[in-house]
């Protein structure tokens, strides 16, 4: 019996996405569609296609079919199903501020929202499924995010020298995190427009005459209006751009968002790890609907100091570990040089994406020969090697 499948994701074209990327990476030709994710993983709403003796199947029905067999028996008694979502993200613009609630939140949330009949495709709709949506990206370019609030400091210094905020000082000082959060997103359209119209008057010349730095958040905000649909209605998301921590992660670097932590990717490319879920709850940057009240019952109202994981490198000298709290995902790299034989007997499911050179992968009696954007399935206690006839690098999805 075959525990090694090819495998063939699904591109998503959002809006926010790049148009070479993705497609440079499948060895496709690009168009004028954005390819923003391209998903590896057993989602309903876009499961990867696995390629079997008795033909072309969607993954969820393969594992299905006997989910004991394909992810061992802890992971199915546990989950129930893949417990993981795997994305190649390309980030072209920025991307909505949002927060994913716990696991008992979304299991309330959800259940709710189907006893009051919203139905599941609704856009107003917050919980799509009873899942939690803890996520690890580790980078393949220099990449930047938002990632938590600012240092109770440097937040007060960020309000001080931003003369259209100055105001927002007492608020914080008395109320903290919270009260200066609720204030902005709970501001009318036109209390908001008033107050950042003055901001971006000043900062958008910067930014069109190539004056700011990444680092800058004047840079992202003015990039934001700049790249937004309709720039006559300024997004309460400006206003977190400033609040939160902007932070960049070179090439091979991660960074890990539990629930609760509001964030947004800014730009650039990265693979992505995270639970099998599709629960966001925004806090604007974004024509979607923005629940606030909602998304103020979810989020981590603490300075938030970013923690930049490099993984840890393992005994092989091939394969960084970039652990993470998640009970759901683990997520390596593997590095092979020419001469180099990467062993893994797999407890779990693990689906691996080839991102550089070629490799040949065994597993028992079956031999495939992967290149650039080519993935595979394996199931549960496959015992397999991985050689390169040069180099390449592999990044690799499984339950811990």
């Amino acid at each position: 019996m075959s525990r090694l499948y090819r495998l063939k994701g699904k591109i998503q074209n959002y809006a926010w996405g790049g148009i070479q990327f993705i497609p440079e990476l499948l060895g496709e030709k690009a168009s004028d569609n954005k390819c923003a994710e391209y998903w590896l993983g057993a989602h309903v709403n876009a499961p990867s296609i696995v390629s079997t003796s008795e033909g072309d199947q969607n993954l969820d029905a393969f594992l299905n079919s006997n989910l004991t067999e394909n992810l061992g028996q802890d992971i199915a008694k546990k989950f129930g199903r893949l417990p993981f979502l795997f994305k190649v993200l390309d980030v072209s613009d920025v991307l909505s501020i949002q927060v994913h609630p716990t696991k008992i939140e979304a299991v309330k949330g959800f259940a709710y929202e189907n006893e009051i009949g919203i139905p599941l495709a609704a856009p107003h709709r917050n919980y799509k499924d009873d899942n939690h949506k803890p996520e690890i990206m580790v980078a393949l370019s220099e990449f930047w995010l938002l990632h938590g609030f600012l240092p109770k400091d440097t937040l007060t210094q960020v309000l001080k020298n931003t003369p259209e905020f100055v105001d927002l000082l007492p608020v914080f000082k008395k109320d903290g995190y919270f009260g200066l959060y609720k204030r902005v997103m709970e501001e009318s359209i036109e209390e908001t427009n008033q107050t950042l119209q003055s901001l971006v008057d000043r900062i958008l010349p910067l930014y069109q005459s190539g004056k700011l730095e990444k680092s800058s958040s004047d840079y992202w905000a003015a990039k934001s209006v700049a790249t937004a649909a309709d720039s006559f209605i300024l997004d309460k998301g400006i206003y977190s751009i400033y609040f939160f921590n902007v932070v960049k992660a070179n090439k091979g670097e991660a960074v890990f968002q539990d629930a609760g932590i509001p964030h947004a990717y800014l730009e650039g490319q990265n693979m992505e790890l995270m639970a099998n879920s599709d629960n966001v709850l925004r806090g604007g940057l974004t024509p979607k609907h923005v629940d606030v009240a909602e998304l103020l019952k979810h989020v981590a109202f603490d300075e938030t100091h970013p923690n930049i994981m490099l993984g840890k490198l393992q005994e092989d000298g091939l394969e960084r570990i970039y652990k993470s709290p998640a009970p759901d995902f683990e997520l390596s790299q593997i590095s092979i040089a020419k001469g180099d034989q990467y062993q893994s007997i797999s407890k779990t499911a693990q689906i691996l994406i080839v991102i550089q050179g070629k490799v040949q992968i065994h597993e028992g009696e079956t031999i495939l020969q992967l290149g650039k954007g080519e993935t595979v399935f394996l199931t549960a206690n496959s015992d397999y090697k991985i050689s390169s006839s040069s180099s390449a690098i592999i990044y690799k999805a499984t339950a811990p």
